[in-house]
């Protein structure tokens, strides 16, 4: 029985009828729904306007806000609910217009991550950070306090209210993916006041004036939205130049939940590609204009013009030998580059290739087009496929129709999120198996920023190949290298004298440097270098090296033999793998002060995981003053269950996240999509959950049966992901997208469910004590603040099967510490009062 119906006459206490107990709630599911989905706006903005990974601060903000909202509501518990209706009715219209103002002041923020990286700017851009919080914490605050206060007043049907939070959620996620189809990414946060406004309609107090004051503020938002200042790129992304060079003009626009893409003509386009500074010389032409096609303000690929697709310097290219060391070769591509490494593949003189470009819009452009730029030529020795490399490489192994040559261009990696177990050691395993017995695998890396990735790739091709038995890998791998690039050789029959003559040959005319080969002298190769590559101190920031050097050099044998080297000290040179896939990720964290110290010269790639490290310490902080809420005296239940709620709400609030992480990442792999992976998995986990959480008042009479049931289907699920999902995963690549995605959601399905119930089971218990039920809220929200970064760190450091197992340890441990028995409880709290909503 709750509160309301002790209190009142005994009609009263009639269970209201089914509409009427949809219609209370449904404004609960508008709010969740709003929340989310501007949440995800903002996550959008961030990647465009800014940073992708300064995006992290946006799910900081939201689960801050959470936590504060149940921190004022444990504190003011019986208040909040004697004037919850008025509180239900005016949040709406605050919502409304907070979020309108916070996204305005969000927009004029002057927040600059490149002024952030400078020893002489950083202390400013601390104090924009600071303006962030200020700006978005109010609304992530009222939204908590209003699903937190819903919760109060309806705490008799927790698992329904639980579940309509969940289901709004999910709603909203697929409503913000949805308007992605159709609207600027900087539009999305006026579309989703509307929702918002919408709960207005729903109030129990003074409803006339509620919706009135909603839709003033409505208006009032959309105004300053559209007519005040607007969001744009700013200055350091790498679409701000040539966007505003004189003549430059937008060609075409294209609107996704996987980005924003644009088309751009202007003087400054063309090829990127890595070519001979003795193309004139060979008689060769340099790369030629193009468009530049840019993804959330980063460029991806040019595009040809229509004058086509011209490619008669691709015999100058880095990564022109493979096609002369095996002429007239069958061919894997994976990664275009517009159309131009495809074309260029058969001016080098391919017989057959199939290109592989996962990424849509890239895909589309060379299938149809992409505005004024036109679609490849047909051509019967060209196919193009949307596969990932290891799938097709997988299944060329397994049919037996093998590959000459093996070539991942330079700009794969970057052209799509998914794209990163391209380089696993996995991979270079398949690849290995797919290829014929003369066969060369190509693999590209940048060294503009770091040449330890050189060092990386090697430690992984080294991983990739012991893993097919090859006894010593040193002995198949050549590396050669321009200023900017490297390029690793792997001969599948080893490198002869005729092969070796090659290489020397092609890289003397065209003044590259080789970096390793079986019997390279490194020292000797000093004398004759066309590139100099010094060895720098990361620590001292200072060169090493005296007279010619190349760093990468100095190294390929000893990381090939994985003997220690002095880069191994500095870096992270772990080979990258399925389960650790980051390839750029070689800053040691354990080693945080020289990384401050080098901050200026941190490649962007690297920037997150020193984002995570600020946002887990400021969530540390956040759940330790949580933690504390009690100490005030205004949370009134026994020790015993003050003790248990401790342990309880924030392993559900770590375990959940951790989970719904590795998920998104692994279903990112399998889809080859991270856009459809994180949308499939976010929606059909808060959707699933929603209706486990549904299920929580068939355990009225027996919660902790529920529980146990609960914790036993997370168990046996999380099991059945460490061991059988990375199989299940590499057994089914080659499915058509459809049954992979319904794979998914078959998989997520059961666990989800079970997901769902132990929070609506925990509240119920702590819902007729004073301040326990939001100070649970408050718990479970600060406590998912640090949950997300600290899964991308363990992730980053350890590995999704570590996540997993942490994940359904944290549910094993909930279950052992479930709160007791409810009346037990209630009889226990002498101080409990009961309040009327």
């Amino acid at each position: 029985m709750n509160a309301e119906s002790r209190t009142s006459p005994a009609p009263a206490t009639r269970p209201a009828a089914a509409p009427e107990r949809w219609a209370k709630l449904a404004p609960l599911f508008l709010v969740s729904m709003a929340a989310v989905g501007y949440e995800i706006a903002l996550a959008r903005y961030f990647a465009v306007a800014q940073w992708s990974e300064y995006g992290y601060w946006v799910i900081s903000i939201v689960m801050v806000g959470f936590a504060l909202s149940g921190v004022v509501l444990a504190l003011a518990r019986d208040r909040a609910a004697r004037h919850g209706k008025v509180l239900l009715s005016v949040l709406p219209v605050l919502l409304v217009a907070a979020a309108a103002l916070g996204f305005h002041w969000t927009v004029t923020n002057p927040f600059n991550p490149l002024q952030l990286q400078n020893p002489a700017t950083w202390q400013g851009q601390v104090g924009n950070i600071a303006l962030y919080y200020a700006c978005l914490l109010p609304v992530f605050f009222l939204a908590g306090a209003y699903i937190g206060l819903s919760f109060i007043l309806n705490a008799d049907r927790i698992g329904r209210t639980y579940g309509f939070d969940l289901l709004g959620a999910g709603c909203g996620a697929m409503l913000a993916l949805g308007l992605m189809l159709v609207l600027h990414p900087f539009q999305l946060v006026p579309a989703l006041l509307v929702p918002l406004a919408a709960a207005a309609f729903f109030a129990p107090w003074r409803r006339g004036a509620m919706v009135a004051a909603a839709l003033l503020a409505l208006l009032g938002g959309e105004a300053l939205l559209r007519l005040g200042p607007q969001p744009d790129f700013n200055d350091f992304k790498a679409i701000y130049a040539p966007l505003h060079v004189p003549d430059a003009q937008v060609v075409a626009e294209r609107r996704t939940p996987r980005g924003h893409y644009l088309l751009l003509d202007d003087f400054m386009e063309r090829v990127d590609t890595d070519i001979s500074n003795n193309a004139g010389l060979l008689g060769l032409p340099g790369p030629p204009t193009s468009f530049g096609l840019y993804r959330d303000g980063n460029r991806i690929a040019a595009l040809p013009r229509p004058e086509g697709a011209e490619t008669g310097y691709a015999p100058s290219a880095l990564d022109a030998l493979p096609y002369l060391l095996r002429p007239e070769a069958r061919v894997l591509l994976a990664g275009a580059s517009g159309g131009f490494r495809a074309r260029g593949a058969l001016t080098l003189g391919a017989a057959d290739v199939t290109v592989l470009e996962p990424e849509p819009v890239l895909r589309g452009a060379l299938t149809e087009g992409f505005g004024p730029s036109p679609a490849l030529p047909p051509d019967p020795r060209l196919t193009i496929s949307g596969e990932s490399p290891l799938a097709v490489a997988r299944r060329a192994a397994r049919s037996g129709r093998r590959f000459d040559v093996i070539d991942l261009s330079a700009d794969f990696l970057d052209a799509a999120e998914a794209n990163a177990s391209a380089l696993s050691a996995e991979a270079i395993a398949a690849y290995w198996n797919a290829l014929a017995p003369d066969g060369v695998l190509s693999l590209p890396v940048s060294i503009r920023d770091f040449p330890v990735y050189a060092l990386r790739l090697l430690a992984t091709v080294r991983a990739g190949l012991l893993a097919v038995g090859v006894a010593d890998p040193a002995a198949q791998v050549a590396v050669y290298r321009s200023a900017w690039s490297v390029r690793v050789l792997v001969s599948r029959s080893g490198w002869d004298a005729a092969r070796l003559e090659a290489l020397r040959r092609f890289a003397d005319e065209r003044s590259f440097d080789i970096v390793y080969h079986p019997g390279f002298d490194a020292d000797a190769a000093r004398d004759h270098l066309y590139n100099d590559l010094p060895a720098v101190s990361f620590e001292s920031g200072q060169v090493t090296s005296e007279g010619p050097a190349d760093a990468i050099a100095d190294e390929a044998v000893a990381v090939l033999q994985a003997r220690d080297t002095p880069s191994a000290e500095a870096f992270n040179l772990r080979p990258v793998t399925l389960d650790r896939p980051a390839f750029y990720a070689v800053l040691r964290l354990d080693q945080l002060g020289t990384l401050l110290k080098r901050l200026e010269i941190l490649p962007q790639q690297e920037i997150g995981a020193l984002v995570n490290l600020a946002v887990l310490a400021q969530a540390l902080v956040i759940a330790l003053l949580v933690l504390l809420v009690p100490l005030l005296g205004r949370v009134k239940a026994p020790r015993a269950v003050m003790a248990r709620a401790i342990v309880y709400f924030p392993c559900l609030g770590l375990g959940f996240l951790f989970l719904e992480i590795v998920l998104i990442e692994r279903a990112s792999f399998w889809l080859n999509d991270r856009t459809s992976g994180f949308a499939l998995v976010l929606t059909g986990m808060l959707v699933f959950s929603g209706l486990g959480s549904m299920l929580a008042g068939r355990f009225g009479a027996d919660p902790r049966r529920g529980m146990y049931l609960a914790t036993g289907v997370v168990l046996a699920w999380g099991a059945a992901l460490l061991l059988g999902l990375e199989p299940l995963i590499l057994g089914t690549l080659d499915l058509p997208w459809a049954a992979r995605a319904a794979l998914v959601l078959l998989l997520v399905a059961p666990g989800s469910v079970a997901l769902g119930l132990p929070f609506p089971l925990g509240l119920a218990r702590a819902g007729g004590m004073g301040g326990l039920l939001p100070w649970a809220w408050a718990l479970n929200g600060a406590f998912s603040v640090v949950s997300t970064p600290l899964a991308n760190l363990l992730a980053r450091e350890a590995g999704f099967d570590v996540i997993i197992l942490t994940g359904i340890l944290l549910y094993a441990l909930a279950a052992a510490t479930f709160p007791i028995a409810r009346n037990t409880a209630l009889a226990a709290n002498a101080e409990r009062r009961p309040v009327t909503p």
